[in-house]
């Protein structure tokens, strides 16, 4: 990345902070959520993986969340030079390098069905499958990012935990209640709000923060 390109990056980037320490239900937890991002953005920068988990409409979310870092939110994400040239002189490969779009390393746990089944199958502890998952792909440095309303899942318990042996640092989405999950974290964004819908409702407000931070840090200039 240029100079000019990382005083572009630190612009959008403050400015994203400033309307998120203005956001009206999200403004009080401005310092964490900069924190979180931070922590994803080191490891993306040393070639980590942001690994994502839940259940239900948590895991909805975090799969909403890796589609918008795997391409482009709000920002363009041209390929990198060297990869489109070596694209550009490959069958097919001119169309790809002009409509393909650079991306951020996540993956979201628990929606290999192959996986699951086998790990149902086989394993006699209930909601172990996100934590194999991690012992076989995690690394130290890599980020779980981990989300339950309740606080209380017990795969999203049981990643946590996994992660934590990895030294692979744990960043919690929860409700407001003190939970085991947020005990276990390294870092816990606590929606303020005590229902499910409404707690569901904030994490989308703060994942979507998380993710055009992540790309104005690394993609520059906000359109």
């Amino acid at each position: 990345m240029t100079g000019a390109a990382q005083q572009a990056d630190n612009d959008s980037v403050r400015q994203l902070l400033q309307e998120l320490a203005d956001h009206p239900a999200i403004g009080g937890l401005a310092a964490d959520i900069e924190r979180a991002f931070r922590l994803i953005a080191a490891s993306l920068e040393r070639g980590g993986t942001l690994y994502l988990t839940g259940n239900g409409g948590s895991l909805s979310d975090a799969l909403h969340i890796s589609g918008e870092l795997l391409k482009s939110f709000a920002l363009p994400r041209p390929l990198p030079p060297g990869l489109a040239e070596r694209l550009g002189v490959t069958t097919d490969g001119a169309a790809l390098a002009a409509h393909l779009q650079a991306g951020l390393r996540a993956h979201a746990l628990g929606v290999n069905p192959a996986l699951s089944s086998a790990v149902a199958n086989d394993i006699a502890l209930p909601g172990i499958g996100p934590a194999q998952e991690l012992v076989a792909l995690a690394r130290p440095g890599d980020v779980l990012l981990t989300i339950s309303t309740s606080g209380r899942s017990r795969s999203v318990l049981y990643a946590a935990t996994v992660a934590r042996a990895l030294e692979v640092p744990v960043i919690a989405l929860t409700g407001a209640a003190d939970s085991p999950l947020a005990e276990r974290a390294d870092l816990a964004l606590r929606a303020p709000a005590r229902e499910t819908h409404l707690i569901q409702e904030l994490h989308l407000a703060i994942y979507h923060r998380l993710c055009l931070l992540l790309e104005a840090h690394f993609y520059g200039e906000r359109v």
